[in-house]
């Protein structure tokens, strides 16, 4: 598709330049014109008309494809729906019946698995409201949002312990945005922290310090970092893409994001927000 339209502009793009050299040669040249200024006019009437034309076979292609992947994206999304609400209110209805502790145990994980579903799926809601800049920002604590956020990943990590000194702070923010946010950042300490299993987290003075025990990093990885697919240890799992969403989120809201670390020390990922 794309290959097509690159091909069509750049035919019509040659075929409108010779048609102006040619213009301009035929009238000065051959009917030798002495009126200059209708001369030029005129060109830049051609010219004008010319571009609107190529702009028209440019962004017309592109804006179909993305309205239908938006389209899809939504339908998509939609249908998803369905199913994690089918298997929430199986899961609620088969706990009534459960008496063994290994059921119950195996409940829990289909629901984290469910909630880590939803999450995506609320990943997905969020991309496409991205995508058409239809951002709510709302005020909010930010104390309260962590609470909820560490809440959500005790029952996906629960042999890590969540150290928490949170004072209230509220904000206006993108309270969604701000959530994928620290939910990625917690994640990254949880699966580079080594045998000391604790994550430390703490708010104040306008800032959101995450602090894991883990392998840390020298200051050659630390430049890295928001590299797409960049991950300091390769046997982690994930695809190294999280950090650089994360920047450009913070960069986006006027959020300084600081990386400190030390080699088989640990990192403190800091967030300052700034101060109304």
């Amino acid at each position: 598709m794309f290959r097509n339209l690159r091909i069509t502009v750049f035919i019509y793009y040659i075929l409108t330049v010779a048609a102006l050299m040619a213009i301009l040669y035929y009238f000065t040249s051959i009917t030798e014109v002495e009126n200059t200024t209708l001369l030029l006019f005129t060109l830049l009437g051609l010219g004008l008309f010319a571009g609107a034309i190529i702009s028209k076979l440019s962004i017309d292609p592109l804006f179909e494809h993305v309205t239908n992947l938006q389209n899809l994206s939504t339908e998509t999304l939609h249908e998803l729906n369905l199913p994690i609400s089918t298997i929430k209110t199986n899961i609620h209805m088969l706990k009534k019946g459960l008496e063994s502790e290994k059921d119950f145990k195996r409940i829990a994980r289909i629901e984290s698995a469910c909630e880590m579903l939803q999450q995506r799926y609320n990943e997905l809601d969020y991309m496409i409201k991205l995508q058409s800049s239809n951002i709510t920002y709302e005020e909010f604590d930010l104390s309260e949002l962590v609470k909820k956020r560490v809440e959500f990943l005790e029952r996906i990590y629960p042999h890590i312990e969540f150290e928490l000194q949170l004072s209230p702070h509220v904000i206006k923010n993108d309270k969604i945005g701000l959530s994928k946010v620290i939910d990625n950042l917690i994640d990254n300490a949880v699966k580079y922290s080594r045998d000391i299993h604790k994550i430390s987290i703490r708010l104040q003075d306008h800032s959101l310090y995450i602090e894991d025990h883990g392998c840390g990093m020298d200051e050659v990885e630390l430049i890295k970092i928001f590299d797409n697919y960049y991950q300091s240890n390769k046997n982690m799992k994930g695809f190294g893409i999280g950090l650089s969403m994360v920047k450009r989120f913070c960069d986006a809201n006027a959020i300084a994001l600081n990386f400190k670390s030390k080699p088989n020390v640990g990192t403190t990922v800091i967030l300052k927000f700034k101060e109304d």
